[in-house]
């Protein structure tokens, strides 16, 4: 066919967009809206090519350069065409190697004039030299220890009557002191993993080698003079590497480098002789990785380049070699005409050695060697690698957390070195754009002259050859690279930042309190100097006689001025100096807890959760956002085969995550519940693995990794007569061949295990899906693919790979068969392969499978379309023609590329489509679900691709259907602008003008329109710049859920910064990638993940832990604790100095305002260290206002954090006014206790001193303070009463000590004091009038106006909440607690015959295996009841009980019924036989087949009931035997507690009445029903012949001694003569009225119902 027939196949597709072409078209117009995953999908390809057209629009029209581009040459590095770079900020730098620098670029030494950073890298806050000034700096940041090394200085001076100068400064000393240990732990532990990264073992060229980009003499003047490390000498870190090292080279291990074509390329020898260098193994010289040149030098003559195929060297180096080769992967690269950089005539000298270094040794210019599994570690140009094509492959999860394969490839020019004598011939520099945060970005130009004609060529590096530090070589033998960014330059390094200094929201706001107390303390100085004053200018007062010498100076002013000092002195405890070391303490034990609870211990890593910065604790708590990563956080990045769709049917079994999801919130959770799930697919498996098993035989099966669960898959493949096998092995066989994926066979000993390794897990999963099916891809060579059909081997000849990317969205591989024929395969995107179907194409096979792949986005899942066309050989040889002229073009190639891979990818038919599950990590849907009712936002912030982000979204319920998803992508600031407005009005519309109002801050899901949004990078960029940074932030804060795609770190960090600092909101970044650092450090918490092979992220984060579920108890539980009682303990300690401080106040009236302490200073100095100073380190230590598992079923709670209602300023005045007022009381109720009485001591001595008047209002401010600590205490330990009791205990204890030692005013204290009625009393009673207030106020709200959590506590202590959860009682309740009263408990209603031990024993009732003793040998120890009892007439119009079992199970008050087949000493009213007689019992009704309701029986005898939904069993007509003792689990309700399994094969439906009476306020649990003990089990079957036992008046006489025998035994030893079935519940229920009902299950009549 002709050129231009083929070009006719293809007309261009363009859709039109009338949307944006449509510029009268209203921009709120613009923003779609889409609820569903499939419509969210397809919205955002549509919005992707938008942005392409409107791309390709700006550009022009370039159609026609590709006839242009035919006739050019291939490229070989290009002769000095200048390569246009982009323009980054700061200069270029230029990397020579052996290249003279340029006249501009060195110094007049000679020198070169750059200077580039070291390849040491730090993370550290402190250095040796910064630490002291640096900490100092921080910890004076604080308001208080300004102002208390103020007073410090004040107290030295002796004019101020400071009781002890010198020592004041102990406490500031030792406060600044511990903290500075503690940052200095902190950040040792930084340092200690700086070093061991900085220590890493590398290899770099060296030996003669010099690098020219470095000086000479490199040190810093200093080292010069003092002599260190003078220039060649082998540093101790280096010296200790190698002598490590040194035993594997005396044993002569060398290292070949050649380009092979298998992982034997690198190989190790011992054979010392083939070394050409040695080894100084006496001198320690080590230079243990050496190279032996492979190839002959210079090469061939008959050999003019390398792009010739009959190169002798390259022929040899790329024979065939076995399938499953891992450096087999890509094609050659576009040929060469020269030999690239190396000079083959160049001579040297051959000192140039591989040798061992440090990563910190590293510099720019350095060219370094990789080996397999290798970090990377700078950032890293690739010259050569041992791949013949040059191509090497990098695992980035340390950077972004994927697993996946990167392809790299080395610089053409440079791609032929493979030995140190090969770079010593080589002459080139590098043009390299300045260092910057991109990631994904880099522009540099190799610059070298061409040894063949001196012409000077230029080559194009991009980030394709650039390896970035932190990453791992993976299936690649070696890798030499030239050294570009080193240390902070690199941009990984760029990306993290500085380590922040973070201080919690509380730290701050407590410098305000400080402020305020500080404002206090100077207003009651100032009152104290200015009255002082006045009292000094009083003449003729008895001062002058009695106070003769005691002012400091004869001047009034002054001496107020000395007394305002000395009330700053002695008032100083009025800013808690002992608040900031006790924060400290309790932080620390904080961050203990966190690390030693279990449920955040993550075995497969062996690590528990990491704190590592201590002081922040308290600001989990109160977390409003959170900004998550993607890869490797929420997801696993491993991919599952789930589903498929073959020629319109769809196979695969399996249920989603998103599927689970959608169906617990619509309240069918258990139909899914994951244990029957599992058990259901692991029986579908092995049926499908056994019709496959008999069908053919697959070498390579490995049942584990088999996703794809589907029998019915497997009997098509079977039907050697249906059409549907013919397609299956179609569709397969295009899975197992268009990919580009790479064999793996780790095992020599088993030659059939494959592993499969590729650029995405996408790829991986597909061929992995293809080989458990029966379809193995074997391997690959040069020009062929091996696979099996269903055991039989297939040989492909491989043509051409048409790769992937973003934009094109699929892939094609072109293949000839083993028939000869030319065939396409081609996988991508349903929307792109669908424009490319033939125009004949079957029209329900296309509507079948896009609805397939609809429900299996819907599910959650990744979907592909698979199709093929075949083509002509004419057509195919026109095409590559083609295609190979794009390939080589120079200008515009990859548009010319891409139109080139349009004329092939036409004219397809649909094979079918595949849908692929991104696993996520264990528990994540639950843990965001569980975030959200917190009334936490979530943010993901991805670097992948829009599709990806949404299918996830969509996965981990992140985003859900009822949902408004609005999507923005934009090219252009303005329409970034209108569709950022549309949105806002789309949202005002539904929910009206934004609220910013912290006190509402928080959302409670579901209770109105939800929206979400999902931003692109480029759209994103638009969006954080000032002037629409305000518009994107009302957005993304009015949705539950923003997505952020293809965003780069230091976007990451701006849209945190954003949220932070625009909503003054506590942010949280979590991330497992050295790429999350930056936004990690960027929010008010950071939380990284641990990888296998440690984490960037986790060595940067605050917080450290294994996975992404443990998030829910850190921050609600944990958090939350910690920021109640960080909250608390502050107000607690502000209290309490001001009860103390304001004491001292209201003295001052009474001693001339001279600032005398009424103190004895003893008690002034151990106030704040030892009487009080416990029990608010207990209280924000220890104290729990809920249980964890309470705290977690009910994440409401933690909206008060959110809105930071624990910690408010007018919590603080309360508690100051408090203070202030109970100040009062300590002083005024003993200071009119001692002068309006006279005590006198037991010695005979008056109670009237100093002393003895200020010890009664010192204990009494102590104690008060104390037990003040102890109501505001929620959970009370043994830890808890000694502290609050022991710390007025010591007080007392210290007092009778001191009393003892010889003192001016405190000598003989204690047997003045304590021998005295008055002194107790008067402590008492003023302690009592105290605390009244804070106690009325305290049972007033918890009583009248309770918060939430008061609710749940009360729940948890009274309430039946820990039965609802599932935990156990601490201790038993009252009735439980009297063994010698073994009365089983029984409801008891109305007026019921009950004996004498009842009557005497009327208490409440517990469950019956609670009260009664070990029955477990009852059936057998005890008399079987024989005889039966007439019942009472029942009472008339009983009300009918009806519900479902979901219904039936809720919590209900705890009324215990139960039944044993024996019988006890005392009559028991668990056994049917004895139910007293004024118990009513139910009358059956019974509904026939056409609807009548009756309550005669159905005439059919004798069978008395038979189970609905299975054989009808005959009624028993002899006695039951004893029942076996079965335990059952309870039946517990409560939020996230899963309902019970109920074994309701065959439920009951009798409805029985309720009993006559029911006493008021009667509880009734559920417990009592489902947890049975040893005398309370029965067989249901015998329940249900009790029941109808019971009516007697409605059965024939015959017929009623036949039931009664069937129920009744006559002995024990007697047999039953039939099976007992024992398959049926019984069940409790409440109606809505709170009458308590039974709910009997009794099984279905033949021929009617029983009602």
């Amino acid at each position: 066919m002709s050129m231009p027939s083929f070009f006719k196949r293809n007309p261009p597709v363009e859709e039109p967009d009338t949307d944006e072409e449509n510029e009268n078209i209203d921009p709120e117009l613009r923003l779609r809206t889409v609820r569903t995953a499939a419509s969210a999908i397809a919205e955002s390809i549509k919005s992707e090519q938008r942005a392409e057209r409107r791309k390709s629009r700006q550009k022009g029209s370039r159609f026609f350069r590709r006839y242009q581009a035919e006739s050019k040459p291939a490229p070989a590095p290009a002769p000095s065409k200048e390569v246009a770079a982009p323009q980054r900020p700061g200069a270029r730098r230029n990397v020579h190697v052996n290249h003279p620098l340029s006249a501009m670029e060195i110094d007049h030494d000679g020198e070169p004039k750059a200077r580039y950073v070291r390849n040491k890298v730090r993370t550290t806050k402190y250095t040796i030299i910064t630490f002291i000034p640096k900490n100092l700096y921080e910890q004076f940041r604080r308001a208080a220890n300004l102002f208390f090394l103020s007073l410090v200085i004040l107290q030295l001076f002796p004019i101020f009557g400071a009781a002890a100068g010198s020592t004041a400064v102990l406490p500031l000393a030792f406060i600044i002191t511990v903290t500075a240990i503690k940052d200095g732990v902190e950040d040792y532990r930084r340092g200690s993993l700086d070093e061991e990264v900085n220590t890493s073992a590398a290899t770099k060229l060296g030996g003669g080698w010099r690098n020219v980009n470095q000086p000479r003499d490199p040190r810093h003047w200093l080292e010069k003079l003092l002599g260190l490390n003078p220039p060649g000498k082998v540093t101790k870190g280096v010296k200790k590497l190698r002598d490590r090292e040194v035993g594997e080279a005396g044993k002569g291990v060398r290292v070949i480098l050649a380009k092979g074509g298998d992982d034997n390329s690198s190989v190790l020898t011992h054979d010392a002789t083939q070394s050409q260098s040695s080894i100084d193994v006496r001198n320690r010289r080590l230079e243990d990785i050496q190279s032996i040149d492979s190839h002959s030098y210079p090469p061939d003559a008959s050999r003019p380049s390398l792009s010739e195929a009959s190169s002798s060297t390259q022929v040899q180096s790329r024979e065939y070699v076995p399938f499953g080769s891992l450096s087999q992967y890509q094609q050659s690269v576009h040929s060469q005409s020269t030999l690239g950089v190396i000079d083959w005539r160049k001579r040297t000298n051959g000192s140039a050695a591989w040798e061992r270094t440090l990563w910190k040794k590293l510099e720019v210019g350095d060219v370094v060697l990789l080996r397999d599994n290798d970090q990377v570690p700078a950032d890293i140009v690739v010259l050569s690698t041992s791949d013949p094509d040059g191509m090497c492959y990098l695992e980035t999860k340390n950077l972004d957390g994927e697993t996946n394969l990167k392809p790299r490839k080395a610089c053409r020019a440079t791609s032929n070195i493979t030995s140190e004598d090969d770079i010593e011939k080589s002459a080139f520099y590098l043009d390299s754009e300045p260092p910057h945060q991109n990631l994904y970005s880099y522009h540099g130009v190799l610059r070298y002259q061409d040894p063949a004609s001196n012409d000077e060529r230029q080559e194009p590096v991009t980030i394709n050859e650039l390896l970035l530090r932190g990453c791992s070589v993976r299936n690649t033998a070696w890798i030499i690279g030239l050294v570009v960014f080193t240390g902070a330059d690199t941009k990984i390094m760029l990306n993290g930042g500085e380590t922040p200094s973070k201080r919690s929201k509380i730290e701050r706001e407590t410098n305000f309190n400080v402020i305020v107390n500080f404002v206090i303390l100077s207003i009651m100085c100032i009152v104290a100097a200015i009255f002082s004053g006045l009292e000094d200018s009083k003449t003729g007062t008895s001062a002058s006689f009695f106070e003769e010498g005691s002012d400091p100076t004869t001047s009034y002013i002054v001496n107020a001025v000395i007394t305002f000092v000395s009330c700053l002195i002695a008032f100083q405890n009025m800013v808690p100096i002992s608040l900031y070391i006790s924060i400290e303490i309790v932080k620390t034990i904080q961050a203990y807890f966190i690390s030693q609870d279990i449920d955040m211990y993550y075995a497969p890593y062996d690590t528990p959760c990491v704190p590592k910065t201590w002081n922040i604790s308290d600001d989990l708590g109160q977390i409003e956002y959170v900004f998550s990563d993607k890869t490797g956080t929420l997801t696993q990045n491993v991919m599952e085969f789930q589903k498929c769709s073959i020629a319109g049917i769809a196979y695969g079994e399996g249920v989603t995550e998103a599927q689970r999801g959608a169906a617990t919130r619509e309240g069918k959770g258990d139909a899914l519940d994951p244990r029957d799930l599992k058990e259901k697919m692991s029986s579908l498996k092995q049926q499908m693995i056994a019709i496959m098993e008999r069908t053919f035989k697959n070498r390579y099966f490995q049942a584990d990794q088999l996703t794809l669960i589907s029998p019915k898959f497997a009997e098509d493949l079977a039907d050697k007569t249906g059409s549907q096998k013919a397609k299956a092995i179609g569709f397969f066989r295009a899975l197992a061949l268009c990919h580009s994926v790479l064999a793996d066979k780790p095992e020599d000993s088993n030659p059939y295990l494959v592993n499969y390794k590729a650029e995405s897990p996408d790829e991986a999963a597909l061929v992995t899906a293809a080989r458990d099916a029966g379809f193995p891809f074997v391997g690959r060579s040069k020009d062929t693919f091996e696979i099996e059909v269903m055991g039989q081997s297939e040989k492909y000849t491989f043509l051409k790979m048409l790769e992937f990317n973003s934009t094109r969205k699929r892939m094609s591989v072109i293949l000839r068969q083993p028939d000869g024929r030319i065939i396409c395969y081609c996988k991508g995107a349903d929307s792109v392969i669908y424009e490319r179907l033939t125009k004949d194409h079957d029209p329900w096979l296309k509507e079948q499978t896009s609805k397939d792949m609809e429900m299996f986005a819907n599910n959650g899942l990744r979907t592909l379309c698979i199709s093929y066309r075949y083509v002509e050989e004419e057509d195919y040889l026109t095409w590559s023609r083609t295609y190979d002229a794009a390939t080589n073009a120079i200008e515009n190639r990859e548009e010319e590329i891409d139109k080139a891979n349009a004329l092939m990818e036409h004219s397809l038919i649909i094979l079918g489509a595949t849908a692929l599950e991104d696993k996520l990590q264990e528990g994540v849907p639950e843990a965001i679900e569980m975030l959200h009712r917190a009334g936490i936002k979530l943010w993901i912030l991805t670097g992948d691709k829009l599709q990806t982000a949404i299918e996830i979204g969509y996965s981990c319920n992140l985003l859900k259907s009822e949902m408004d998803l609005m999507i923005l992508s934009a090219s252009t600031m303005e329409q970034a602008r209108s569709q950022i407005e549309a949105g806002l009005n789309k949202i005002a519309s539904v929910l009206g003008p934004p609220s910013w109002d912290p006190r509402k801050r928080g959302f409670v899901p579901g209770a109105q329109a939800s929206f979400a949004v999902v931003i692109d990078g480029e759209t994103l960029r638009f969006a954080l710049t000032a002037e629409l940074k305000p518009l994107f932030l009302n957005l993304g804060t009015q949705c539950e859920t923003v997505v952020c795609c293809r965003v780069s770190p230091a976007q990451k960090a701006l849209t945190v910064n954003l949220v932070k600092e625009g909503r003054n909101a506590m942010t949280l970044s979590i991330g497992d990638g050295a790429n999350d650092v930056a936004m990690i450090q960027e929010a008010n918490i950071g939380c990284g993940l641990f990888g296998l092979e440690g984490s960037q992220a986790a060595m940067s984060a605050d917080y450290a832990f294994g996975q992404f579920r443990f998030l829910t108890k850190l921050l609600l539980v944990h958090g939350r604790w910690s920021y109640q009682r960080v909250a608390a303990m502050h107000a607690n300690f502000f209290y309490k100095n001001v009860i103390w401080t304001f004491a001292l106040f209201w003295f001052l009236p009474f001693n001339g305002f001279d600032a005398t302490y009424l103190y004895q200073y003893t008690f002034i100095l151990l106030y704040n260290l030892a009487f009080t100073s416990l029990p608010p380190i207990v209280l924000g230590a220890f104290d729990q206002d809920i249980n964890a598992k309470a705290a977690l079923a009910y994440p409401q709670l933690y909206v008060r954090g959110i809105r930071g209602l624990e910690y408010t300023r007018a919590k603080f005045w309360f508690y100051m006014l408090d203070g202030l007022y109970q100040s009062g009381v300590v002083y005024f109720v003993p200071y009119l206790a001692l002068t309006l009485g006279s005590p006198i001591s037991w010695t005979g001595r008056d109670v009237n001193s100093l002393a003895d008047f200020g010890t009664t209002v010192a204990v009494s401010a102590i104690a008060a303070a104390n037990i003040y600590v102890g109501l505001n205490t929620h959970y009370w330990t043994v830890m808890t009463w000694i502290v609050v009791i022991g710390s007025t205990v010591v007080m007392m204890i210290w007092i009778v000590i001191y009393s003892f030692f010889p003192s001016v005013d405190f000598i003989d204290e204690v047997m003045i004091l304590f021998g005295t009625v008055t002194f107790w009393s008067t402590v008492g009673v003023t302690v009592c009038i105290c605390l009244a207030p804070r106690f009325i106020v305290k049972y007033w709200t918890s009583s009248y106006y309770p918060l939430d959590k008061e609710v749940v506590r009360e729940m948890w202590v009274i309430g039946n909440l820990k039965d609802q959860l599932g935990i156990s009682h601490r201790r038993a309740r009252k009735s439980q607690l009297e063994p010698e009263h073994p009365l089983e408990s029984a409801p008891m209603f109305g007026d019921h015959n009950r004996s004498l031990s009842e009557l005497e024993h009327a208490r409440d009732y517990g469950a019956a295996h609670e009260l009664s003793p070990d029955f477990g040998n009852t059936p057998t120890d005890t008399p079987l009841m024989t005889q039966t009892r007439d019942l009472p007439s029942r009472e008339p119009n009983p009300p009918l009980v009806s519900g479902t079992p979901e219904q039936l199970s809720a919590p209900q008050p705890s009324y215990h019924y139960g039944h044993r087949t024996g019988v006890s000493p005392q009559p028991s009213y668990y056994s049917a036989s004895d139910i007293p007689a004024p118990s009513p019992m139910p009358s059956p009704k019974f509904r026939s087949a056409d609807g009548e309701i009756t309550s005669t029986p159905p005439s059919r005898r004798p069978s008395v009931a038979t189970t609905r939904g299975i054989p009808p069993s005959p009624m028993p007509t002899s006695p039951l035997p004893a029942q076996p003792e079965t335990p059952t689990s309870p039946s517990l309700t409560a939020p996230n507690a899963g309902r019970p399994r109920i074994n309701d094969n065959a439920s009951y439906e009798m409805r029985v009445r309720s009993p006559a009476q029911l006493a008021p306020g009667s509880n009734l649990a559920p417990s009592s029903w489902s947890t049975r003990s040893a005398h309370d089990q029965r067989a249901p079957s015998e329940m249900s012949h009790a029941s109808f036992a019971t009516a007697d008046e409605y059965f024939p006489e015959d017929e009623r001694v036949e039931s009664r025998a069937s129920h009744y035994p006559s002995s024990p030893g007697h047999q039953p003569d039939s099976p007992v079935d024992d398959r049926n519940t019984f069940r409790v229920a409440q109606r809505m009225d709170d009458t308590p009902t039974v709910h009997s299950s009794a099984p279905a009549w033949e021929g009617g119902r029983a009602m």
